[in-house]
């Protein structure tokens, strides 16, 4: 199978700097094998994505946030685990957050934009279990926010 970065090449896709913390917590923590990552907003190109989902953009606009999302939450990984994928053996799970309009109902349309991204890089490896929720906010009014489990090798 392809690496993460022969996938991403393929793609035309690219990992941005990791972000760091916007408060008082740390990217990520690994213990034993379990890589956890704080949540991750959608910035893309140094700008953060923002709207609310059904009021100011639609569902494929969004699903691009959630795919910017999993580009940060790959860039955090890779810098929790030296600069290499070489440990990352799978993603356990991810919690996806839409800041959409009251009772929007199409959250989990919205985080497939990570979960196909993972998928896409990683094969049977990037399938995990999932939580996608319409939330009345997120910070920063970025559009979509996840947060990764990971488990090492």
């Amino acid at each position: 199978m392809k690496s993460i970065e022969e996938n991403l090449a393929a793609l035309e896709l690219q990992l941005p700097a990791a972000p760091g913390a916007g408060g008082n917590y740390v990217p990520f923590k690994i213990i034993e094998k379990t890589l956890i990552l704080s949540g991750v907003i959608s910035v893309s190109n140094g700008r953060i994505l923002t709207g609310q989902v059904g009021q100011s953009c639609e569902i494929e606009e969004a699903r691009e946030a959630a795919k910017a999302c999993a580009l940060n939450a790959l860039a955090v990984i890779k810098e929790a685990l030296g600069g290499s994928f070489d440990r990352l053996d799978s993603i356990h799970s991810m919690s996806g957050y839409v800041n959409g309009i009251s009772d929007f109902p199409d959250a989990p349309l919205v985080i497939n934009g990570a979960s196909d991204l993972f998928i896409a890089l990683m094969g049977d490896s990037g399938r995990h279990t999932r939580t996608a929720v319409t939330v009345a906010g997120l910070p920063k009014g970025a559009m979509v926010e996840i947060q990764v489990t990971a488990g090492l090798k």
